[in-house]
């Protein structure tokens, strides 16, 4: 998740040199880290924008998203001219109750590979911003427009709207098979852009194609539908794309209350970059997107913000206005 840190990642590298050569050697470094952290500090600046924040909306420039999505077609991800299935045929095999269903939970509780599905996919964001190619995840929710997407609010709105957005549903080893969309509107809670509250770590993002106007995503991918009322403790899996890893991981197992506002799912090795990722209790039932409280988790623990009334309000307010 963005915000977890791999405490194997930071206790790597070299010992010290030693004597007067590590004095002017670190002294170098020093230098060179100030002059990296001012250039990704430009990068991240470059890449984020205002919008409204006391509404909490940013409508996106489509010049902008638009090369947004040709820069990760250069080089980053290439589109599948025939993707494997479609939406319906996705959606009619995903609606699937686990409680009647043989579900069983991961054994042992770890985080395993797993294959990509249409409607969950990888969030990208090109540019010289500090993140890897893809940085979150993020899954399709069914709305009356067909173009909806959540994941996680720290995903795109950390110190502004993140401007370099594209989403790659079902993205796979360097592949895009239902293309490559980019925002139209982004919608978080203002109490998230005021104060970064976690029990509002949430955002619905309204997306398109570039070059295949009035095409919608839902007809392409399937959709989960969002569940503002589940029972807890209930059967659930949760899935993401880590940093670098170039296909989804998954983990089940029962997700349980964590105070009123917060849902918990004990899973290990759940890294950065699933944040976002949906939480699902029967395939085509989404409870939760990975974050909220500690950013989403640890390497042991996943947390998600649980559907309630301000999930709603936003889900409505995203699709009405």
């Amino acid at each position: 998740m963005v915000d977890r840190v791999d405490e194997r990642e930071r206790r790597r590298g070299r010992a010290a040199p030693r004597g007067s050569m590590a004095v002017g050697l670190l002294c170098t470094v020093v230098l060179a880290g100030v002059g990296y952290v001012a250039w990704e500090l430009r990068g991240i600046a470059a890449n984020r924008a205002d919008g409204d924040p006391a509404r909490g909306v940013y409508q996106q420039d489509p010049e902008r998203a638009d090369k947004t999505a040709a820069a990760v077609l250069d080089g980053i991800v290439r589109e599948d001219p025939e993707p494997p299935t479609d939406g319906r045929a996705f959606s009619a095999a995903g609606a699937v109750d686990w409680r009647y269903a043989g579900w069983q939970p991961s054994d042992p509780l770890e985080a395993r590979p797993a294959p990509a599905e249409p409607a969950i996919g990888a969030l990208f964001s090109p540019g010289g911003d500090g993140d890897p190619d893809h940085h979150c995840s993020a899954v399709v929710v069914h709305s009356p427009q067909g173009d909806l997407v959540a994941t996680a609010a720290h995903c795109v709105y950390t110190g502004g709207f993140r401007t370099n957005l594209a989403f790659a549903p079902g993205y796979q080893d360097g592949v895009a098979p239902y293309g490559i969309w980019v925002p139209t509107r982004i919608d978080v809670d203002p109490r998230w852009t005021r104060d970064q509250d976690p029990d509002h770590d949430i955002a619905l993002v309204r997306l398109r194609r570039p070059g295949n106007p009035g095409q919608r995503l839902e007809d392409v991918t399937g959709a989960l539908t969002m569940d503002f009322g589940t029972e807890l403790p209930a059967p659930a899996r949760v899935m993401g794309y880590p940093n670098y890893a170039e296909q989804p991981l998954e983990c089940r197992n029962t997700a349980v209350p964590a105070g009123p506002t917060q849902v918990r799912l004990d899973c290990a090795d759940v890294p950065n970059g699933t944040s976002g990722g949906p939480v699902t209790t029967g395939r085509g039932t989404l409870i939760g997107v990975i974050g909220g409280r500690d950013g989403g988790g640890d390497e042991e623990t996943s947390y998600c913000v649980r559907f309630g009334d301000g999930a709603r309000a936003l889900y409505e307010r995203a699709t009405t206005s």
